[in-house]
C-alpha cells in the first residue's frame, strides 16, 4: 500500500514538473498560473504546494530535472569515447529544453527577478559541462577553458535565440561548420 502510494506521489510530482517545464518555456515563467500547471498536469492545483512548496520550488525543481537532462547529454555512454564536444554543443540548441532556457532569461535579467538566482545556478552548470570537455593544450595562447565555456554557451543561447525567432535566416549548419572552422581542430575533440 504505501509502495503505491509512493509510486503515485512520484508520478504526480513528474506530471507537474514537466507541465511547468513546457509552459515556463511557451508563456513565461510569470504568466504562467498554478491553475494552466495543474490543467496540463491533469492533477489538483493543490498538489503543487504539497510537492514543491510554491511556484519558486517548482521553477527550482524544473531547472533542476531539465538541467540535469541536458548534462546527461553532454556525458557519453559509460565505456565510450566522449566524441566530438561543439557536435554536442550544437545539439543543445535544437533541444526543445533550450527554448525553455531562453523563456527564462528574458525574466531572469529583470532586476529583482524571482528566478534570477536559478537562471545564474543553471548557467554555471551549463559552463562547468562545457568547460569539463575542453582540454587545455588545445587552447590557443593566453585562453582558457573557462572563457571558452563562457564564449560557447553565450553563443549557444545567442545562436539558438535568433533561430527560434528566424528559423530561415539562421543555417544552424552554416553554423556549426564556421564555429569548426574558427576553433582550433583539436578543440571539438575530448
Amino acid at each position: 500500500m504505501a509502495t503505491r502510494r509512493i509510486q503515485r506521489t512520484e508520478e504526480s510530482r513528474r506530471l507537474l514538473v514537466t507541465a511547468a517545464a513546457e509552459l515556463f518555456a511557451e508563456k513565461g515563467y510569470r504568466q504562467t498560473s498554478f491553475i494552466d500547471i495543474a490543467d496540463k498536469a491533469g492533477i489538483s492545483r493543490g498538489s503543487i504546494p504539497w510537492h514543491f512548496g510554491n511556484k519558486l520550488g517548482l521553477l527550482e525543481a524544473v531547472v533542476d530535472d531539465q538541467l540535469q537532462a541536458v548534462l546527461t547529454g553532454f556525458a557519453p555512454p559509460v565505456g565510450e569515447p566522449a566524441g566530438d564536444s561543439l557536435d554536442q554543443v550544437m545539439r543543445f540548441i535544437r533541444l526543445p529544453v533550450t527554448r525553455l532556457f531562453i523563456t527564462l532569461l528574458a525574466e531572469a535579467v529583470e532586476v529583482g527577478s524571482p528566478i534570477r538566482a536559478h537562471y545564474a545556478r543553471l548557467h554555471a552548470a551549463l559552463r562547468q559541462g562545457v568547460q569539463a570537455r575542453i582540454p587545455t593544450e588545445a587552447l590557443p595562447p593566453g585562453t582558457t577553458p573557462r572563457a571558452l565555456a563562457v564564449l560557447l554557451v553565450g553563443a549557444v543561447i545567442g545562436i539558438h535565440a535568433q533561430w527560434r525567432v528566424a528559423p530561415e535566416a539562421v543555417d544552424l549548419e552554416a553554423v556549426h561548420a564556421t564555429i569548426r572552422a574558427l576553433l582550433p581542430a583539436s578543440l571539438g575533440q575530448t
